[in-house]
């Protein structure tokens, strides 16, 4: 009894530096994603033979994985110091046993929907290029905050840890294109954000541009075209998605379709359409389809304020911090959940091209759920070291 009294006093002591802001948004989109994946896979799931016919297989899988996620939030919420995840020691394993679990799905990974980028680990399917995405934002931020007394200068040293980085998201847009996608971005805005010279910055981007010129001269002039035949087939049907509805345009037209049902208000939940047979795979990455039919724009709206209060706190976190390693951190997780909010969201709206992202916290998948939380985990940690710096100042602590 006393260990249980005094857990509860170190947790009540410990909260008043947890944003829990951050916690409730987090929880809510959780829990509507939960409930959207129950009204999206239930007759999907009742007619597989893989599910064995149970309507409920996809909601309790992710129960399962919103019960570990939400565990590891508490546990980085309450039990991990910040000072651990700068450990050299904790970077270099991270570091290595990524690179590793990369290296493993590329030759023994399981190929599903075209994309091999799955492990199975202890009966369970893991998408390493998930975890990727968090060692990027950590091992950046870890590399940059070390360096930043020299980040002013024009040393071609600064690109080193984006080299390596890029090196292993090679590995991942071998086999999925669109994660690969999104770990660009969190490297090049960590990298933008970092601190560096302006000047160099741009000697950086002349050269990318030039590089990526003589690449593309060099592939039309042995190929006599840039694109690959898939490539420029999936660029045609962006731009022109009813001209095949049936066939290459089936995925994004029935998308359209089914946000256009919804109208403002929807038309109520579970009594969704094109999720009978029409949208393909409507649980994970057009979830979103599914959601603008069933709850309108209204709650479409209500979706992206809730992604909306978790950026600008993750923003804001990054601007007042102090410690260069806590505000890279934020400035990562901000820059991940946007991308992929974009990606996703661009794609099923025919605002870019498909390229088959999750939407994070709402579409269905552990790996993808266990990701996010954990990035959300990491916000929580550089939050309450914010607020120390805060109340240090104040003289409170």
């Amino acid at each position: 009894m006393t260990f249980i009294k005094d857990f509860f006093n170190y947790v009540k002591v410990y909260s008043k530096y947890v944003d829990f802001t951050i916690v409730i948004t987090y929880v809510l989109l959780s829990l509507i994603g939960l409930t959207m994946i129950y009204s999206a896979s239930m007759v999907v799931a009742s007619k597989s033979d893989i599910t064995g016919g149970n309507p409920s297989h996809y909601y309790t899988r992710q129960i399962v994985s919103m019960i570990l996620g939400y565990g590891i939030v508490f546990v980085m919420a309450y039990f991990m110091s910040g000072e651990f995840l700068r450990n050299k020691y904790f970077q270099m394993l991270a570091t290595v046993a990524i690179l590793l679990l990369l290296i493993v799905t590329v030759i023994f990974g399981t190929e599903v929907n075209g994309e091999k980028n799955w492990i199975r680990l202890a009966g369970f399917n893991f998408q390493t290029s998930e975890f990727f995405k968090i060692v990027t934002i950590l091992y950046l931020s870890y590399i940059y905050d070390r360096k930043k007394d020299r980040l002013k200068r024009l040393e071609w040293g600064h690109l080193a840890p984006v080299g390596f980085i890029g090196m292993c998201t090679m590995l991942v847009i071998s086999n999925d294109f669109g994660t690969g996608l999104v770990i660009v971005g969190i490297i090049a805005g960590i990298f933008i954000y970092s601190g560096i010279s302006l000047r160099f910055l741009l000697k950086v981007g002349t050269a990318l541009s030039l590089a990526a010129g003589a690449v593309g001269v060099i592939i039309y002039l042995i190929k006599g075209s840039i694109l690959s035949p898939h490539q420029s087939a999936r660029i045609d049907t962006f731009l022109h998605p009813f001209n095949d509805p049936t066939g290459t345009g089936y995925q994004l037209t029935n998308a359209l379709v089914s946000i256009s049902h919804g109208g403002i208000t929807g038309t109520g939940l579970g009594n969704g359409i094109m999720k009978l047979g029409y949208l393909p795979e409507p649980h994970t990455d057009f979830i979103f389809a599914v959601i603008a039919e069933e709850l309108g724009l209204i709650g479409v709206i209500v979706i992206l304020v809730l992604y909306l209060v978790i950026v600008i706190k993750a923003l804001r976190y990054a601007a007042i911090s102090k410690d260069k390693f806590y505000s890279l951190v934020c400035m990562g997780v901000a820059i991940y959940i946007t991308f992929q909010l974009f990606v996703n969201l661009g794609g099923i709206s025919k605002l870019i091209p498909l390229t088959g992202v999750p939407l994070p916290l709402l579409s269905y998948g552990g790996s993808s759920f266990l990701s996010i939380s954990i990035a959300i985990g990491l916000l929580i940690i550089s939050a309450k070291h914010v607020k120390k710096e805060k109340l240090t100042e104040k003289g409170e602590i």
